[in-house]
C-alpha cells in the first residue's frame, strides 16, 4: 500500500484520461483533422488537438510551481507550441511526453501537499495544490468529450466505454 494515495488515486485518475483522450485521437479518420461542426467560429479537430495539449501543459506548470527545484527541467516544456494545429501522431508523441513528465512530478508529491498554496501565472496569492491539479483534470476531461462528440458528429462510432474506463 503506498504511503500516498490521494497522490496515487489523483494520478491514476489523470492517467486514466489521458489514455482515454489517446485512444480518442486515435479513432480520428484520415480526412478529419480539418472538420469542424457547423458551430461560429469552432475550431476543427487538428486546434482542438493542440488545445488538448494545452491541457497537459497545465499539469506540468502547476507541478513544476509546486516542486520548482527539482523540476527546473520541466521550463523546456515551456517551449513546446500549444493551441496550435497539430496532427493526431503529434498529439499522441506530446501527450505521451507529458504523460511521463506528470508521472515525474507526483513521484515528489505527498498528500500533505495537495492542501499546500502554489503560485500560478492565474493566482499570485497561491491556490490549494489540489484546486489547481483537479482544474487542470477539469480542462482535460471537458476537451475530451469535445473530441468524443467531434468524432460522434463525423459519423464515427463512439460510446461510453470511449470516455470511461468501467470497472468490474
Amino acid at each position: 500500500m503506498s504511503s500516498q494515495p490521494l497522490c496515487d488515486a489523483l494520478l491514476a485518475k489523470i492517467e486514466e484520461q489521458i489514455e482515454r483522450t489517446v485512444h480518442l485521437i486515435v479513432r480520428i479518420p484520415d480526412d478529419g483533422m480539418e472538420w469542424r461542426p457547423p458551430v461560429p467560429k469552432a475550431w476543427n479537430t487538428s486546434l482542438l488537438l493542440g488545445h488538448l495539449l494545452d491541457s497537459l501543459a497545465g499539469f506540468c506548470a502547476v507541478l513544476a510551481a509546486a516542486h520548482p527545484e527539482p523540476l527546473a527541467h520541466f521550463s523546456e516544456m515551456r517551449t513546446l507550441r500549444v493551441n496550435h494545429s497539430c496532427a493526431a501522431g503529434e498529439a499522441v508523441e506530446r501527450i505521451t511526453a507529458y504523460r511521463a513528465r506528470i508521472q515525474e512530478g507526483f513521484a515528489l508529491l505527498t498528500d500533505a501537499d495537495l492542501s499546500r498554496p502554489v503560485e500560478t501565472v492565474f493566482v499570485s496569492g497561491g491556490e490549494p495544490l489540489l484546486t489547481l491539479l483537479l482544474g487542470n483534470l477539469e480542462h482535460l476531461v471537458n476537451h475530451k468529450y469535445q473530441l468524443f462528440t467531434y468524432l460522434k458528429l463525423m459519423g464515427v462510432t463512439v460510446a461510453s466505454g470511449d470516455l470511461y474506463r468501467f470497472r468490474a
